[in-house]
């Protein structure tokens, strides 16, 4: 008996300005190993990663914006919501973050798509596993990228004092961003002293990473959580750092 496989639809982002993926190169090699993958990849230049790289792991590259043709069982993968202007129904089962459930506007629009199409919407947002937290979850990177501003923003104001600061744009991979970040850091000749405030959760974890591995030393990474703040504020430390990064749950 065979066994049967899934087929992952990488659609492309229309959102602007969004270079995210819902699959890496990598994870797709993963689940083609598997054996248990179909991957089809939308053609998309605004994408962080090149369409090469999909088609040298074997996944089948299309043009983008043709989910709407994809073979009934597909399941159409990405990240942000639907191309906006668009009420026909929706036959697929689809997976991202549709912004939905809690009544953002257009929700009952969104939804009555897939009531019209007798499709399935599998939303990232609310995924969980059988102990109730999330599988799907971006916040530790959303720390991580905080971080990165905070620091650049940080620099900037020691080698470029009363300057806007510049529009920030992507990066190709966290390699190039933290080579940065250290050499400007090591053109200022001293390292700042952080507070990550919500240390121990996902996002403040990634806020954490992100200086360590921009070489601030320990001692100038202050991590606070709920142990920290339990006292009642005002906290009269947080004006003691030089860059302050919220990562608490509003």
């Amino acid at each position: 008996m065979s066994t049967p496989v899934t087929h992952l639809w990488l659609r492309e982002e229309t959102k602007p300005m969004e270079h995210r993926a819902a699959l890496s190169p990598d994870v797709c090699k993963k689940l083609l190993a598997d054996g248990r993958f179909k991957i089809t990849v939308e053609s998309c230049k605004e994408r962080i990663f090149a369409d090469s790289e999909y088609e040298n792991v074997g996944c089948t590259l299309v043009a983008g914006d043709s989910w709407r043709q994809a073979p009934a069982d597909a399941i159409i993968t990405g990240l942000k919501e639907l191309p906006e202007n668009d009420q026909t129904p929706l036959p697929h089962t689809h997976i991202m973050f549709a912004h939905c459930y809690k009544r953002q506007g257009g929700w009952k629009d969104v939804l009555s798509r897939f009531v019209e199409g007798n499709g399935l919407l599998y939303d990232l947002e609310f995924l969980q596993d059988d102990s109730g937290r999330r599988v799907a979850a971006f916040g530790f990177y959303a720390g991580f990228t905080g971080s990165a501003v905070g620091i650049d923003a940080w620099c900037h104001q020691q080698l470029h004092s009363g300057e806007k600061y510049p529009t920030i744009t992507p990066y190709p991979n966290e390699d190039v961003l933290i080579a940065e970040t250290k050499a400007k850091l090591a053109q200022i000749g001293k390292m700042p002293k952080i507070m990550v405030m919500g240390a121990l959760g996902r996002c403040g974890s990634g806020a954490v990473s992100y200086a360590r591995k921009a070489g601030i030393p320990e001692e100038n990474i202050i991590k606070w959580d709920m142990a920290e703040t339990a006292k009642g504020g005002p906290f009269a430390e947080i004006m003691e750092a030089d860059i302050f990064v919220n990562c608490i749950y509003l």
